[in-house]
């Protein structure tokens, strides 16, 4: 049976005037949101850099000087990894992301963690594992992209960097391995696969095009059972226009932690003639650049001070301090604590003061979330004026 007609024509009417009121009250709206989103000096586009941490100290990985003894500490090292729990820390990570809408992210340390059958044949040709035990940025992304509500983000641009697969004794159990290739206590294989990424929001407000990546020529070479091995590190970069504004390119980078002047000679590649942090374009750049020109001493300088003698200056702050968690366990209550932040590392940084202006800056991650810190850094999030 039909409604009367009076009342169809009344709910038609009802509708239409509640239209009608959302549609003044985003009118009304749009002169607010315009002076928030653009400003009356340039357009604001709103950056931050991110260490992910890849769940384990390596370095007694570093000083094996045998095949069991490297075993050992790899089995060591997983265990860390899975007492680190990435899938607890992406939530706090995301809440991080998803809080600050940042509209670009430069993620460092983005782990992807493999498993195979123990074999030492990778030692010698290379890393072959698939079986995926931890995939930091599909978890990140799925837990920041939750929900129908944005904002959603997506991946740029990915560079691989270190890349090493051994033999592990992940549980301790002597004898328990392939005795025939020498590693009697190793019942797995673990390969870690380093990563640096670009994430860019969704939606028509920010635009990215022109995605590059790379490793550096100068590279530091550790011992693995007398063998050097390179540790791959490198950088992403995209163009971007956000809110409408002027393009610049959005760098981001992970220096060498171990050796400064490494760690000099990947800054001056950034920005030698033709590098990446170079060009037409106004450049910001984001990264955990090992580097500062106050909170660390020595030679542990050179770096940033490379970057500001070619021209590059802060645009984040120091307030608080935001590196690092001294534990290699994230949990609360394994050693690590919030006066642990007492220095600089992870920097925005800009070659266009008077065209890129600091609006303003933020710390994130300061605090546990769900019983971990969710890096061993905090996170830096700042708005800039595009001029």
């Amino acid at each position: 049976m039909n409604p009367p007609t009076s009342f169809t024509r009344r709910d038609w009417r009802r509708k239409a005037l509640l239209a009608l009121f959302a549609a003044l009250a985003l009118i009304m709206a749009l002169p607010a949101l315009a002076s928030a989103t653009f400003g009356h000096k340039g357009r604001v586009a709103d950056v931050m850099t991110r260490n992910l941490y890849l769940g384990a100290d390596l370095t007694p990985a570093i000083g094996a000087t045998s095949l069991e003894g490297l075993a050992a500490a790899n089995g060591q090292i997983l265990r860390e990894v899975t007492a680190n729990d990435f899938p607890t820390r992406a939530k706090g990570l995301a809440k991080e992301i998803r809080s600050e809408r940042p509209d670009l992210v430069g993620l460092q340390e983005v782990a992807l963690w493999r498993t195979a059958p123990p074999s030492v044949a990778p030692l010698l040709t290379g890393p072959s594992a698939t079986t995926v035990r931890y995939d930091y940025l599909a978890e990140l992304l799925k837990e920041v992209n939750k929900g129908i509500l944005g904002p959603n983000y997506e991946v740029v641009v990915v560079q691989q960097e270190f890349d090493l697969e051994a033999p592990a004794d992940e549980n301790g159990v002597p004898g328990d391995g392939p005795a025939a290739q020498g590693i009697p206590n190793a019942e797995i294989n673990g390969r870690l696969t380093m990563r640096d990424v670009i994430l860019a929001r969704k939606g028509l407000l920010v635009q990215t095009s022109n995605p590059q990546s790379g490793n550096f020529s100068t590279l530091l070479e550790v011992p693995i059972l007398g063998k050097p091995l390179p540790i791959a590190r490198g950088w992403t970069s995209v163009d971007a226009r956000v809110n409408l504004g002027p393009k610049f390119r959005f760098v981001n980078t992970h220096l060498e932690a171990f050796h400064p002047l490494i760690r000099a000679a990947q800054a001056a590649e950034l920005v030698a003639p033709g590098g990446p942090a170079t060009g037409t374009l106004p450049v910001v750049l984001v990264g955990d650049l090992n580097s500062d020109d106050d909170t660390v001493e020595g030679a542990d300088r050179l770096a940033y001070e490379t970057l500001q003698a070619a021209g590059f200056v802060e645009r984040s702050t120091d307030e608080p301090l935001s590196c690092c968690i001294k534990s290699s366990l994230l949990a609360v209550g394994s050693g690590g604590s919030v006066t642990d932040f007492d220095h600089q590392v992870d920097h925005v940084m800009t070659n266009d003061p008077s065209d890129v202006t600091l609006h303003s800056s933020v710390v994130t991650g300061i605090n546990p979330v769900n019983g971990f810190w969710s890096s061993d850094h905090a996170g830096i999030v700042s708005s800039l004026r595009i001029k």
